[in-house]
């Protein structure tokens, strides 16, 4: 959720850390700052309310000069968002800088502890705690910044992810994370700090993926060191990153959600690459070529996930229990952890999240773990904390999703789930020939089948401009497309602000059909599978009721349109794809309404890219 951004080196840090801030802005926030060591070892603070832009405003005239420094957004947790509670965070005597991702549970006990030994606090924040801390020990305890650092962690219950940097060093960043993700940026004499390797991506390919429990020593006279709270070094992968900055780049559309909803027919194709035969159609993923009596043996199957995640997790029930023939389980991760859930080694669980880095599934991973269970993990985001916390899995291969409203990633999660589904029922042998090669040359055909959908670009604007100022919409589907409603209705609430629910069709008459009148608009979902008739029966419901129905069907349907008030015609392919061609139109509608009612479509209210909070 929020962002971190440090430099050492021998550059001005001082753009490369708003460039870099800039980068982050997806992640959701309120507030910017800045901290530095200039040339004569001040280390300066700046910051305030608002966005990055405003930052920048409120830096004209102040003393930028130094070669390191740290960055931060901020998404409010403890405190309201204000100049005071922005980070980064002087310590009282103002010769400690930090910044602060995460919430530090017992910072009360801590903060009670420090003003009885005379501190005083500027802010509302746990992380003023923190830093007053590390200059308590520092102070008493005669000892380095590292083992003051070290120390005070070790005091710390709950997520966090600090940089701090010192007056008088113009040298060293001392870095630690626990349960929200760093990663340190390896140049030539010099090093980068972030929470998304995306934002330094420019500078370098090569990354040191900091893991729980461990502090970084990021000093520019020396090679990096990592060590763990106990003060025991560790050893070092470095890994190379290869990414595009133009993939970075809105590349001529107004947001970037409109350019990622475009991108969906390339980024299937990396998704598929090398994991479908053209010639043959056979599936192989290797993390289950690698894990296969995991799989062969595995008595039930547990989705954990999230949000868009959550949607996708529920297709993948649906693939899942269909072909492979295994029990499936989909929870909300943030319910999962706390629930006491009944775990057992022949379980697998499936942690589902674009960024690989959303607390609530984190904490579900470990849950599992634990407890015996096979972890698989799928998600976007290269070395990222679920990718490596999980026992194997499938990176979906979208590339950077910069609109916080999830849209590749979903139908990138999708696509790895039919691939799933497939490998695993090819294993087991409960798919026959016929239905597995239906499905991979569908597959296969997906990006081409995608880039037709597209076509309809112009007519869902069209109908965008008509629901604008509605105030409510009901998304109705059945079968592989219940899921499907969900997500609709979830990116129409994400961007526009409109109140919307998704349904199972069927579901209707057990209470929802209350609310429909001539002011409600009802997107059904209704093309062809064994479910068709009885979602064209729905829709009577709705029209006899004077609803006003959006309907989603097939080219050269004729039983629904006659039903229907407005028609979006969409491509056939086999039934449990559908989803992924049906959430392109549902995506675009959203996104046209979201931009005819002025709303920053990239960045809405409230909400961040990647949830690393509870």
């Amino acid at each position: 959720m929020c962002g971190i951004v440090g430099y050492v080196g021998n550059r001005d840090a001082c753009p490369i850390l708003l460039k870099g801030l800039h980068r982050l802005e997806y992640r959701g926030y309120d507030s910017a700052g800045v901290a530095m060591v200039n040339g004569d070892g001040a280390l300066n603070v700046y910051k305030c309310k608002g966005k990055v832009d405003d930052l920048e405003h409120f830096l004209d005239g102040k003393d930028l000069c130094g070669s390191i420094g740290i960055a931060h957004t901020r998404w409010a947790t403890h405190g309201v968002p204000n100049d005071a509670n922005a980070h980064p965070h002087y310590s009282e005597s103002e010769n400690i800088a930090l910044i602060h991702n995460g919430i530090i549970e017992n910072f009360r006990v801590l903060k009670d502890a420090l003003i009885e030994n005379g501190y005083t606090f500027r802010s509302s924040t746990d992380s003023e705690v923190l830093v007053n801390l590390i200059e308590y020990i520092r102070t008493t305890e005669n000892c380095t910044l590292l083992e003051a650092v070290q120390q005070a962690l070790k005091q710390v219950v709950g997520a966090y992810a600090i940089a701090v940097i010192e007056k008088g060093n113009h040298d060293e960043i001392i870095a630690a994370r626990q349960s929200s993700p760093m990663v340190v940026g390896i140049g030539k004499g010099e090093y980068f700090l972030s929470s998304d390797a995306t934002s330094i991506i420019e500078y370098t390919e090569n990354f040191v993926y900091v893991n729980d429990g461990e502090v970084a020593v990021i000093n520019r006279n020396a090679p990096l060191k990592v060590f763990t709270l106990d003060n025991e070094e560790e050893r070092i992968h470095i890994q190379k990153l290869k990414l595009s900055i133009s993939q970075l780049e809105k590349g001529g559309f107004p947001h970037f959600m409109l350019k990622e909803i475009y991108e969906q027919p390339h980024t299937l194709v990396d998704c598929i690459r090398g994991r479908i035969n053209p010639e043959t159609g056979e599936v192989k993923l290797s993390g289950v070529i690698d894990n296969r009596e995991k799989f062969v043996n595995a008595k039930r199957i547990i989705f954990v996930a999230c949000g868009t995640s959550w949607h996708a997790s529920l297709i993948g029930e649906h693939l899942i229990e269909n072909i492979c023939r295994i029990p499936v389980e989909v929870e909300y991760a943030s319910e999962f952890r706390y629930r006491n859930p009944i775990i057992r080694p022949d379980d697998i669980v499936i942690a589902v999240s674009q960024s690989g880095e959303t607390a609530d599934t984190l904490a579900a991973v470990e849950l599992a773990r634990k407890a015996g269970a096979f972890v698989y993990g799928i998600c976007n985001v290269v070395g990222s904390s679920i990718a490596r916390a999980t026992d194997s899995g499938s990176y979906i291969h979208v590339g950077p999703e910069i609109g916080v409203a999830s849209t590749k990633a979903f139908t990138g999660q999708v696509t790895v789930m039919a691939m799933l589904a497939l490998a695993i029922g090819h294993e087991k042998g409960t798919v026959n020939k016929e239905y597995y090669q239906e499905i991979s040359q569908a597959l296969l055909k997906l990006p081409e089948t995608l880039e037709d959908v597209l076509k309809i670009d112009a007519q869902v604007e069209d109908l965008a401009k008509i629901f604008t100022y509605a105030h409510n919409f009901i998304y109705l589907g059945r079968g592989y497309n219940y899921p499907t409603a969900l997500e609709g209705a979830l990116k129409l609430k994400e961007i526009s602000y409109i109140h919307a629910e998704g349904y199972p069709a069927a579901e209707m008459k057990h209470g929802p059909i209350a609310l429909i009148d001539a002011e409600m608009p009802v997107v059904s979902i209704a093309t062809p599978d064994h479910t068709y008739e009885k979602s064209a029966s729905n829709i009577e419901e709705v029209k006899s009721r004077g609803g006003k129905i959006i309907a989603v069907v097939a080219r050269e349907d004729e039983q629904v349109r006659k039903r229907a008030d407005y028609v979006i015609e969409v491509p056939v392919i086999t039934d449990c794809l559908m989803p992924i061609v049906v959430s392109i139109p549902l995506q675009l509608l959203a996104y046209y309404i979201a931009v005819n009612k002025g709303r920053n479509v990239d960045q809405p209210r409230n909400l961040a890219k990647s949830v690393t909070v509870e």
